[in-house]
């Protein structure tokens, strides 16, 4: 069983930063595509951005050019840099991930329990 630990959220000002982290429990052999979704309150869960093992990125229209994704693989983990932070950014964010772990013989799908984010003046 592998499970994802999102961290980072919290409470910034609009036109400041925040970095999400995404720990996995498990040794990633290979990331088959990891992402970021977010929900806000009375709204349904959205994709924010993804990254694919082989590095190719994909953003909502609404956080294109502000957010960016990466992996770190020696950390078993994912990041998301979300810079000029406005209200409307305000939810929930949750890591997903489809990977191949040490130990495993096929890849598994896990989803993080979900960090807040909160962008208030």
């Amino acid at each position: 069983q592998v499970q994802l630990v999102e961290s980072g959220g919290g409470l910034v000002q609009p036109g400041g930063s925040l970095r999400l982290s995404c720990a996995t429990s498990r040794r990633i052999v290979s990331i088959i595509v990891m992402g970021w979704y977010r929900q806000a309150p009375g709204k349904q869960r959205e994709l924010v951005a993804t990254i694919t093992g082989s590095g190719n990125t994909n953003y909502a229209d609404s956080v294109k050019d502000r957010f960016t994704i990466s992996r770190d693989f020696a950390k078993n983990a994912v990041y998301l840099q979300m810079n000029s932070l406005k209200p409307e950014d305000t939810a929930v964010y949750y890591c997903n991930a489809l990977n191949r772990y040490v130990g495993d013989d096929s890849p598994e799908v896990s989803w993080g329990q979900g960090t807040q984010v909160t962008v208030s003046s």
